[in-house]
């Protein structure tokens, strides 16, 4: 019976465990306990004894019993609220173009939250695969207390989104408060607000773009929510975008039915059509149409990329954040691609389906092409959105911002070679399957004679090749034409995600919080640092400041190192840079 009882009650934890990970409904642990009561009395009054099999019957009803329960009470799909607590607290009516809104009051209360105001139509229907229209206005006062649905996008498992939170970033809280899923829809052109609470005006305005390959993520995300600079005096706004399928494919007769003569841009031209929405509401918020900024991150910092040189969104900002990415180097090694290659892949894509042009796809549920967000991921030349290449619009002198902040972080490869580490065996393979006729330079370069050399080579080289080296290239392209350009590099280590790849979002936001344990006073130092150098960037567009460590405006041969501690560095990959400046062609002084 001992055992029994061990057994049970480990067993009974892990189904706990199971439920709380999985974000099951109150009523799947109380029927648990239920089931677990039940099992344990059959167990001592029938079953002890009895024969082995009855025994083994009994265990396996539990177990049914459980995986039962699993499913009768799976979460639920449901609104994420904006505000704190159990009961909003609303703010005064804001007066916008298509109507009234009232938002919530959060950040003990220092700030005003606004979510879920439609910035455009949503692209439904016969809206699917066309540019974003003006949204509907409505009457009355529309309360934004609760985020609008994340764009279609392929979901998880909520127990693998658990483990993932668990494993990856060390932080998981257990509450039953946030026992639901949030919704996913092809409805998500919507924006979020934050500003300081209060009648406030002519504030700097800083829109963000959130990263996920072009294929998942939502513009409430905590590491990058706009609250940190809200309380400083900014006016913060997130969006949504069309994402995977619904936001890149490109077909022929799509670009013969639009009136621009544009195909596999959408989620490009939602971003813009949000700038044009900032640029005729955000005043009403207190912001300064006249002084935005856009930002980004990953494949966010890709869009602010192409945005930078779109003839469509001159004159909807001044200035530019890019975190660990950009499509300015010669041939983007993500988040792009050519105009023939996005055509021949929506051929395929039509011939998967039975489907002759895009337009009969329209009649094919959200929910069956969502998962070709893994062919549909990247933004190409339209000749609307983009004219050419953001490489050779640079190289014209065409662009929209006047000055840049952009960067990348020590480890930006952890998450991508999390299951293709190297080794002495393998690492030679790797180099020479991706640098082919340069590979022998390259392993001069990065000669390893240890498992844990190669190791470290071959995740630095990873992360120059798809993060580091495009840098390189914007900063080179920027000082060509004059534009200030300050670059950073992070390295901070934590007991979260260190210096992985959106490791620094959390800093930069001033997002962390302030109660967690994986951070320190070093880390909330540094967090007040970067974030002081980018308000006065986003004030003036240099990000120098009284009390900072001079950041100098550069070519991409130094940057600011945001660590340990905070100092100007020079760049330590320049002889890799390069080997791929020889592999793309870049022009040779």
């Amino acid at each position: 019976m001992i055992a029994f009882g061990i057994v049970a009650l480990i067993l009974f934890l892990l189904m706990l465990a199971v439920l709380e990970l999985n974000k099951n409904t109150i009523l799947g642990f109380i029927l648990l306990i239920a089931a677990a009561i039940g099992f344990v009395v059959l167990f001592i009054k029938v079953l002890h004894g009895g024969k082995w099999y009855w025994k083994a019957l009994g265990w396996i009803g539990f177990l049914a019993a459980f995986v039962g329960i699993v499913f009768l009470t799976w979460p639920p799909t449901k609104a994420v609220p904006a505000y704190e607590g159990k009961t909003p607290v609303y703010t005064e009516t804001v007066h916008l173009h298509d109507g009234d809104v009232r938002g919530v009051v959060i950040g003990d209360g220092a700030v005003e939250l606004y979510a879920g105001i439609p910035y455009a139509q949503p692209p439904v229907g016969e809206l699917r695969w066309r540019e974003p229209q003006d949204p509907e206005p409505w009457s009355g006062v529309r309360d934004c207390d609760h985020f609008a649905p994340m764009c279609m996008q392929p979901t998880e498992v909520p127990i693998y989104s658990s483990l993932k939170q668990i494993i990856g970033y060390h932080d998981y809280h257990v509450s039953t408060a946030d026992n639901y899923l949030a919704p996913v829809s092809e409805d998500g052109l919507y924006v979020n607000v934050w500003k300081p609470k209060g009648d406030v005006k002519d504030l700097p305005v800083l829109v963000y773009i959130h990263g996920g390959t072009l294929q998942t993520g939502q513009p409430w995300y905590g590491d990058y929510a706009g609250t940190g600079y809200a309380k400083r005096g900014v006016v913060v706004v997130n969006l949504g975008y069309r994402l995977g399928i619904f936001g890149y494919l490109a077909t022929e007769d799509l670009k013969a039915e639009s009136a621009y003569g544009t195909t596999g841009n959408y989620g490009l031209l939602d971003q813009i059509k949000a700038l044009e929405w900032v640029q005729e509401n955000v005043a009403a918020f207190g912001g300064d149409p006249d002084n935005v900024t856009i930002a980004g991150e990953s494949a966010g910092a890709a869009s602010v990329s192409a945005i930078c040189t779109s003839p469509l969104a001159k004159g909807l900002f001044r200035r530019a954040i890019l975190e660990s990415s950009t499509v300015a180097s010669i041939e983007p090694p993500h988040s792009f691609r050519s105009f023939s290659d996005a055509i021949a892949s929506g051929k395929e894509l039509l011939a998967r389906y039975g489907a002759s042009t895009g337009a009969e796809l329209r009649r094919i549920d959200a929910k069956t092409l969502v998962n070709e967000a893994y062919t549909q991921h990247y933004m190409t030349v339209d000749g609307y959105a983009l004219t050419e290449t953001p490489y050779e619009s640079y190289r014209s002198g065409v662009h929209n911002e006047e000055a840049i902040l952009h960067g990348y972080n020590s480890e930006e490869s952890g998450p991508f070679i999390l299951f293709g580490r190297a080794n002495l065996k393998t690492y030679e393979g790797k180099v020479r399957a991706y640098f082919k006729s340069y590979a022998d330079e390259v392993l001069k370069i990065y000669a390893p004679t240890t498992d844990a050399e190669a190791d470290a080579y071959w995740a630095r080289i990873y992360g120059a090749i798809f993060f580091d080296y495009p840098h390189f290239c914007l900063a080179r392209l920027a000082d060509e034409n004059g534009i200030p350009a300050y670059e950073y590099y992070f390295s901070k280590q934590n007991g979260r995600l260190n210096a992985w790849h959106s490791g620094e979002l959390i800093y930069l936001y001033g997002n962390i919080p302030n109660g967690s344990k994986l951070f320190d006073e070093t880390d909330r130092a540094l967090s007040d640092a970067m974030m002081r150098y980018v308000l006065n960037f986003l004030k003036t567009g240099d990000p120098n400041g009284e009390g900072l460590t001079a950041w100098e405006k550069g070519d991409g041969t130094r940057y600011m190192e945001f660590g340990q501690t905070t100092e100007m560095r020079d760049e330590q990959t320049l002889a890799l840079f390069a080997v791929l400046d020889r592999m793309a062609g870049w022009p040779q002084n």
